[in-house]
C-alpha cells in the first residue's frame, strides 16, 4: 500500500475510531492521534481518510483534533469546509466523523445523516468524479445494539434510492461483529449488497471483534485490507485502524 496506483483505479482507503483521543492508558492526548497518523496511516498515501470520535461526545460537540495538521500530514483534502458538513462551529465534523478525500478528484455532491439513536451517531457523504468514473464515499459510526443498527442502515437505504446510482464506498466504524454482517446490512436494509473482507480491529491491544470495515457495493473489489499494527496507534486509541485498496469500476 506504499504507492499510490497511478492510473486511479484504486483508492486507498483508511478508517479509524480515534476514540476521542483517549488512548489505552486512559489518557486523552490528541497530538498523540496526530503524531499516529504521521507515523502510520500518512506513509501508505491515502485517498481517503475517516475518522469517527474524532469530535467531543456532548453538544456542542467541539474539535478535538488538529485538522490542518492532518490535512498535511495525509496530503488530503478536508471535506468539511462549508457550515453544513459541520455538526456546529466548533466541531471538525459532523457528529464526531471527520472525512478527508485526495483533492485530484471532483466533489460533485455532500451530505451529512442524521441517525437516530440514544447515543448521537451520524454519517458523512461525499460524491466524486474521477474522470469518467463516479462514486461515492460515505463514512459513519454506527450504534452498538443491532435494533438501532437496523434503523440507522435502513435510513442509509433509503438516503441511497434517492441519490443516483454509482460505486459506494461504507467505510467506518459500524459496530457489528458478526462477520456476516448480521441483519443491518442485508439487501432489506440497504437496497443493495455491499462486500468486503472481514478483519479484526478491537480492542486495540488484542483485537477480537471485526467492528470496522471498508465495503463496496461491488463484488471483489476491496483487495488488500489490513488492520494496522503499530505502537503508536494501539497508544493513541482503543480500535486499531483498517486500510484497504478499493477497485473503482466504470459508471
Amino acid at each position: 500500500m506504499k504507492d499510490r496506483i497511478a492510473e486511479g483505479d484504486t483508492l486507498a482507503c483508511v478508517t479509524w475510531n480515534v476514540h476521542r483521543a483517549r488512548g489505552a492508558d486512559g489518557r486523552v492526548d490528541a497530538p498523540r492521534v496526530a503524531t499516529a497518523i504521521e507515523q502510520v496511516i500518512a506513509p501508505l498515501a491515502p485517498d481517503v481518510l475517516a475518522l469517527q470520535e474524532a469530535d467531543a461526545d456532548c453538544p456542542p460537540h467541539a474539535r478535538i483534533l488538529d485538522a490542518d495538521r492532518i490535512s498535511r500530514a495525509v496530503g488530503l483534502g478536508y471535506m468539511h469546509d462549508t457550515p453544513a458538513l459541520r455538526w456546529g462551529p466548533e466541531s471538525d465534523g459532523f457528529l464526531g466523523t471527520v472525512l478527508w478525500v485526495h483533492p485530484r478528484f471532483e466533489r460533485t455532491h455532500a451530505d451529512v445523516i442524521d441517525l437516530p439513536g440514544h447515543c448521537h451517531r451520524g454519517g458523512v457523504t461525499i460524491e466524486c468524479r474521477d474522470g469518467d468514473r463516479a462514486f461515492r464515499v460515505m463514512s459513519m459510526h454506527l450504534s452498538l445494539a443491532q435494533p438501532l443498527r437496523m434503523v440507522q442502515t435502513r435510513i442509509i437505504g433509503q438516503y441511497l434510492s434517492r441519490r443516483p446510482a454509482m460505486q459506494t464506498i461504507i467505510l467506518g466504524d459500524l459496530n457489528e461483529w458478526r462477520p456476516w454482517g448480521g441483519a443491518a446490512f442485508g439487501r432489506m436494509m440497504l437496497g443493495q449488497d455491499f462486500y468486503g473482507p472481514v478483519k479484526a480491529s478491537f480492542p486495540a491491544r488484542w483485537p477480537l471483534l471485526p467492528l470496522d470495515r471498508i465495503m463496496t457495493n461491488r463484488r471483489d473489489c476491496v483487495l488488500r485490507a489490513q488492520v494496522l499494527d503499530h505502537p503508536a496507534t494501539t497508544a493513541a486509541s482503543d480500535h486499531r485502524p483498517l486500510a484497504a485498496h478499493v477497485r473503482l469500476t466504470a459508471s
